[in-house]
């Protein structure tokens, strides 16, 4: 009982550490962060997606380029999220959507599946082959941003590519003091 209970939990710790290797991917190309990025790949690894094919510096310098060009925000969310490990070996599939807010104004959103096969090497999981399906792809409406004419929206600190984004900080503080009693 105790040494199938000791396999699951080490499983368990697997696929917590190949979710937190897929999120690195989702963060460093959000935050422009390409250390993150690259940190989510081993250095041989081959990604396909949309007309790319190729390895994880030119994947960085090739989506951040065309993020950067069209748009002033990104966010990479992950959804259901299914993996199969064998021995040093993982094999998954997770939902995701993409959404952006253009420069033009205009809002996209897609949604598709990265199916990836990631191997531990040197004890850290990453990516080893990905592709990139995309399921569908759109322009949403224009629309205001929400609370845009919110006096400070941005008091505590403003949404950025890169390390000065408040998700650097550390430790975690806040810009202003509490108006509000406690």
């Amino acid at each position: 009982m105790e040494a199938e209970r000791i396999a699951r939990l080490e499983q368990m710790l697997d696929r917590q550490d190949v979710h937190d290797c897929l999120v690195r991917f989702c963060r460093g190309i959000d935050r422009f962060d390409r250390d993150l990025f690259l940190s989510a790949f081993h250095p041989d690894a081959t990604i396909a997606a949309g007309d790319f094919v190729g390895g994880p510096s030119a994947l960085y310098d090739w989506s951040s380029a065309m993020h950067e060009q069209g748009q002033t925000a990104t966010q990479h969310n992950l959804l259901n999220h299914t993996c199969e490990i064998s021995g040093h070996t993982a094999h998954t599939e997770t939902y995701y959507i993409f959404a952006a807010r253009n420069r033009d104004d205009t809002n996209w959103i897609a949604g598709g599946r990265y199916i990836d096969r990631l191997e531990r090497r040197g004890g850290a999981w990453r990516i080893a082959l990905r592709t990139n399906v995309i399921e569908w792809s759109g322009t949403l409406p224009t629309m205001p941003l929400p609370f845009a004419d919110v006096p400070d929206v941005h008091a505590n600190g403003a949404p950025a590519r890169g390390n000065d984004d408040p998700s650097y900080r550390r430790p975690l503080t806040n810009v202003r003091e509490p108006n509000v009693p406690r």
